[in-house]
């Protein structure tokens, strides 16, 4: 099984959208629109502190009428923010993700961002691992 390192290093895109929790929820949001993406990890001074997704701008923003001229990203983010370690497989991170609901997973190792995985990463990683295996499974019963 694939791990965390090898899904960062096949991903075409590997710069990770970050936003300060100072920053307002209408630059957060221009930026996941120019940037066709989902979610921002919040730093604050290079730590970890929160994720921001369009679903927490859903639900905190809009359907709660705040303004996202005036409302901040440290008000809606997500603050219990679970991470994953680039040796975690992708087995381990994709039942971490189903349990808790989770879209998006940032990875940090000795409290460094080094990347940004989504659940489409996962996927895509797991469906290439059993393309091999089964390829491997083929080669077996031929030879």
């Amino acid at each position: 099984m694939s791990t965390v390192k090898q899904v960062l290093q096949n991903k075409t895109n590997k710069i990770v959208h970050t936003i300060s929790p100072d920053s307002t929820v209408l630059e957060a949001i221009s930026i996941m629109a120019r940037e066709g993406i989902g979610a921002l990890v919040v730093l604050d001074e290079n730590k970890v502190v929160g994720i921001l997704s369009e679903r927490d701008y859903t639900r905190k923003v809009a359907l709660m009428e705040r303004s996202s001229y005036d409302t901040v990203v440290s008000e809606i983010m997500t603050h219990k923010v679970i991470t994953v370690k680039s040796n975690d497989t992708v087995e381990y991170c994709l039942g971490l993700m189903t349990e808790r609901h989770l879209r998006h997973l940032p990875v940090v190792e000795n409290e460094q961002l080094l990347g940004f995985i989504s659940i489409g990463d996962l996927v895509k990683a797991a469906m290439e691992d059993q393309k091999q295996l089964i390829e491997q499974l083929q080669q077996y019963i031929s030879s």
